[in-house]
This record gives C-alpha cells, structure tokens and sequence, in this order.
C-alpha cells in the first residue's frame, strides 16, 4: 500500500486511543536558546528506507531525535522472528531507556520510511540534562510515554487475540491516518502505506494469517482493499471486533 506521511500519532498496539497521540517531544518545554544549544550537541543523520539505526545488542549511546520520516522500533528473538514495538514519527526519540548511555541496545531500531534525525550522545545529553532542567523534563515525559506504550503492548499481547488485536491496528490506522472516503458515506480510507507483513509484525502474527483476516473483513463487507488503497466501510464492525470498547 502506498500512502501519504501524516505527522501526527505513532503506531503502536494499544487499547487506548491515548496512546495514538503524538509522543510528548523531548525538546518541546524549551526556550528556543536551550533547543538551539542541545541542537548544537547533536549530529544530523539522513537514513534511507530499511536502513539501520542501531542493532539489538549494540552498545548504547545517547538517544536519536527524529525529526522527519518514520522509525520502526522491534525485537529480534534468537530464531530470528520479529515483533514491531512501534512507529514513531517526528518529535519522539528512539534509543531509551538508557538514555545517557551505557549497557547494550535490548531491541533494535530501522528507519520505515527516508528519515532525517538528530543523534545526542549520552554524555553530553547527561551534562546538559543537569544545566538545562526543561530538558531533563522532557526526557522524563517522553520516557513515561514509552513506558506506558511498552506495557499497553504487554498488555495486549498477553490478554487479547490476534482478532482483537488486528482490529485495535485498524482503529489506530482509522484515527491517525483516516480520511473520509469520498465513495462512501460513513467510510474512512486510510491515507498511510503499512503492508500485511508489517501488520504482522505489529500483532504477533504471520503475514499470511493478515492477509486471510482481512480478506474475511472484506468479503463481510468490513472494509475493502483496491490499487492499494484499504478503506473501512463498517467502522461499527472494526469496534465489535476489538472487544467493543474503544470508540471510533
């Protein structure tokens, strides 16, 4: 599926439409002074599509600011499977919770989409985290969004079925990339290009299993997938699969 890049709310599995917002920004409380000299610390990094952030098991160092594209945070387990943590957008980091450094990378990061970041060196960031208590703040309030993400997956790994789960993504793809669908009335396209594979890993399944689930949808008349595009006809029957809890 090919899409536009919208920069408000990360991807993640979650319950809560909460977490669809955009991720608290590192650098947000600062006076322009203070961002200019933690800007000043940092190094630019431009990454292409797939390319790799860091590795799970390299050594830490510092956090990587984005500031446009997409970043895909995931764990590779020993026989090599992968689970997406998350997609974070611009204005969230990736590289917590050490984020001054030390120990190694317990997951690894990619750049989904051509990404431009900001990497700030766990030293300096440490020294600067004590003159400039705006951005001590900040770190603090991203590191507390993560942390709620992070368990919110948990959560929903150990409690939900990969149904629920495919449809608590949907309801997430609906608010952060939807708009209303011209041919239908109560439709909503969704404007972003995540394929069946990256669902997968997003839910904890196979990419076939998302294939076969959505094509089911579709037969039901849920929703539909054409030249690319995936729209959902029947927002009412994406809530009743996701446990009817969450509102559209």
């Amino acid at each position: 599926m090919n899409g536009t890049e919208h920069s408000s709310g990360d991807m993640l599995l979650s319950e809560e439409q909460a977490d669809a917002a955009p991720a608290p920004g590192m650098l947000g409380p600062l006076a322009p002074e203070d961002r200019a000299r933690v800007e000043a610390h940092g190094r630019r990094i431009a990454y292409e599509r797939g390319q790799t952030i860091f590795r799970q098991g390299d050594a830490h160092d510092g956090v990587v600011l984005i500031q446009r594209g997409l970043v895909r945070s995931f764990y590779a387990a020993p026989q090599g499977r992968e689970i997406t943590l998350a997609y974070w957008r611009p204005g969230a980091f990736v590289g917590g919770p050490d984020v001054f450094g030390g120990g190694r990378h317990i997951w690894a990061a990619e750049a989904a989409r051509p990404t431009e970041a900001l990497h700030l060196p766990g030293a300096g960031l440490r020294a600067l985290a004590r003159e400039v208590p705006d951005l001590a703040l900040g770190i603090i309030d991203a590191l507390a969004y993560k942390a709620r993400c992070y368990s919110s997956l948990a959560q929903m790994l150990g409690t939900r079925s990969l149904g629920e789960r495919l449809a608590h993504v949907l309801l997430h793809m609906m608010q952060i990339h939807g708009v209303p669908d011209d041919d239908q009335a109560k439709g909503v396209a969704i404007a972003a290009s995540f394929t069946h594979a990256e669902i997968a890993a997003l839910i904890g399944a196979t990419r076939q299993w998302v294939t076969i689930s959505l094509n089911r949808l579709q037969k039901d008349g849920a929703l539909s997938q054409k030249r690319g595009v995936l729209r959902i006809l029947k927002p009412d029957a994406i809530i009743a699969l996701a446990g009817g809890d969450r509102a559209a």
